[in-house]
């Protein structure tokens, strides 16, 4: 694309902006892969991504709460149709739970999140699977999907879970997940000083989020109900050691600013 686009407008500048960048100096203990080193130097390692998200958020945190909150021990848990979560401090990636495809971490929409990769060579004897069908199955049929064999929306499973046990299970699998990442990154940073909610879910799922607050007290986690049913900016109670915030990521604007820095335009 990027060729025939200057093929047609040779004169016009392109910029990529990639999702990766805020994760390029992820600690080595975090982007190492647990396979045969070779594969390292052919590029095999974590990743990340929602990086556009994540540099927004970041920008975001340190105008709405202070520089010293953005220096902090920050979750940021990017939730929509992709979703991802990112241990940050310091303003710096620490950690993420996509790793060499946006396929790893947390169940998504119609991505599986992480599985056994046992499954890969267990459904190829069993169900004569391909490489390419097994690609399809954890990218577009699985997750929410996948689970409730009825819908990939949260707002559609949350309406049916008290019909359909399958949506109810979709619901509970996704919120456990993401707490139980939450719980991996704050031991990651050594505590948590702000939890950030972002994406569609996470902006507009008030009983998600509560679901996955919920038993997160020791991380000094309390949410505040009113607050968060009305998804306001700070859904945290006053005595909640650590803030919970609630902040609407903007990639196409981030993508904006970064394109007009690299060419000086403001």
């Amino acid at each position: 694309m990027t060729e025939a686009f200057h093929r047609r407008f040779p004169d016009l500048p392109q910029v990529a902006c990639f999702d990766t960048a805020f994760h390029h100096d992820l600690p080595r203990v975090a982007r190492l892969l647990p396979i045969p080193r070779r594969y390292e130097a052919q590029g095999v390692r974590r990743y990340g991504f929602h990086g556009l998200s994540y540099a927004f958020l970041m920008g975001e945190l340190a105008r709405l709460a202070g520089l010293e909150a953005a220096q902090g021990r920050v979750i940021l848990a990017h939730l929509g149709n992709g979703a991802s979560l990112a241990a940050v401090h310091h303003g710096k990636s620490v950690d993420t739970s996509m790793s060499f495809t946006p396929t790893a971490g947390v169940p998504m929409s119609t991505r599986s999140g992480d599985i056994d990769p046992g499954l890969v060579w267990y459904l190829a004897r069993t169900e004569k699977m391909s490489d390419k069908q097994f690609n399809e199955m954890v990218n577009f049929q699985s997750g929410l999907l996948g689970v409730s064999e009825t819908s990939s929306d949260m707002r559609d499973l949350l309406d049916r879970e008290t019909q359909d046990v399958r949506a109810a299970e979709a619901v509970a699998m996704f919120c456990y997940q993401v707490k139980k990442w939450i719980g991996a990154f704050a031991a990651a940073l050594g505590g948590l000083d702000t939890l950030v909610f972002a994406g569609g879910i996470g902006e507009n799922a008030p009983a998600v989020r509560a679901r996955i607050c919920d038993g997160l007290g020791f991380l000094g986690i309390e949410l505040e109900e009113k607050r968060n049913a009305a998804n306001e900016g700070v859904i945290s109670a006053k005595t909640s050691r650590a803030a919970v915030r609630v902040i609407h990521t903007d990639e196409e604007r981030m993508i904006a600013e970064m394109v007009c820095r690299v060419l000086g335009l403001g």
